[in-house]
């Protein structure tokens, strides 16, 4: 039995050796263009330019993060930032959990249907709603400020969300919940004190793409900003740098470079929890 089992490892070993090789290259393939990012940002503006380029630096320098932090409203487009996101991913997260819940535990006329109308308004494309959307916001008196740019990315974060919560909500089983009222426990006490721990792998998988999607948004921070720039975010900082005529390049790659910390600061924190959520909605 051991021979066997040795001869059946020695047949997978090099399929498992190949598997490993392309997950490495794709990662680095993947990789790539952020390690290219980080590079320019170092590199001299006369490498940068240069005709022949290389995939390193003799002399690296600071200049050009000089430059972004040398910018005036530079930290006010960061906390603009800080707040579009951290509004839309605790909202998303909150709207999305209860709709969730409901979609799930209750049973009311045209429910499939609300389902199938959440699928047909995620595929819908951002920029065909761009303007249909500058109408909505100045309607409502909302350009020039952040709400302009919370309110799109609620909407756009929550049918994802809430198809995603629904494969957690359903996986409770029903059996909890009537057990927790025999115990004496209202509906909202089950809900966040029970319901809520158990969805929160999947809550904070849905908050990554929340995140994601509105800390790097341009296009609505384009549309619905026009005359006040100290309503802008990050995004628009990059306009600073980049001239028609003259674009700064080491400037621009160095405040992407700024923009990427904070995502990968949010991925470290919520590692463990995100493959669990992940794998969770998989499952289901």
């Amino acid at each position: 039995m051991t021979l066997v089992n040795l001869v059946r490892g020695s047949v997978r070993r090099p399929w498992r050796s190949a598997a490993e090789a392309s997950a490495l290259l794709i990662a680095a393939v993947v990789a790539f263009p952020l390690y290219w990012m980080v590079l320019s940002a170092v590199k001299p503006a006369g490498e940068i330019e240069s005709t022949r380029p290389r995939p390193w630096t003799g002399s690296p320098t600071l200049d050009s993060f000089r430059r972004v932090f040398g910018q005036q409203e530079f930290g006010r487009y960061f906390l603009n930032s800080l707040v579009v996101a951290g509004c839309v991913v605790v909202a998303s997260a909150l709207i999305a959990f209860l709709a969730a819940t409901a979609v799930t535990r209750f049973r009311f006329r045209f429910r499939t249907t609300l389902l199938i109308m959440f699928l047909v308004a995620q595929t819908v494309p951002v920029e065909a709603l761009a303007i249909p959307l500058f109408f909505l916001m100045r309607d409502l008196g909302q350009l020039n400020t952040l709400g302009a740019l919370i309110l799109p990315h609620i909407a756009f974060s929550l049918p994802f969300a809430i198809w995603m919560l629904r494969g957690f909500v359903k996986a409770v089983p029903e059996a909890l919940e009537e057990a927790a009222h025999l115990d004496g426990a209202s509906r909202a006490r089950f809900l966040w004190q029970i319901l809520f721990p158990l969805v929160l792998p999947g809550l904070v998988a849905t908050s990554v793409f929340s995140f994601i999607s509105a800390w790097n948004d341009f296009l609505f921070a384009k549309s619905f900003i026009i005359s006040d720039t100290s309503q802008s975010t990050l995004p628009m900082a990059l306009l600073v740098f980049y001239k028609p005529d003259e674009p700064d390049w080491g400037g621009v790659m160095a405040a992407s470079t700024v923009m990427t910390i904070p995502v990968l600061v949010f991925f470290v924190v919520v590692q463990r929890r995100l493959v669990s959520g992940l794998g969770g909605s998989l499952k289901d």
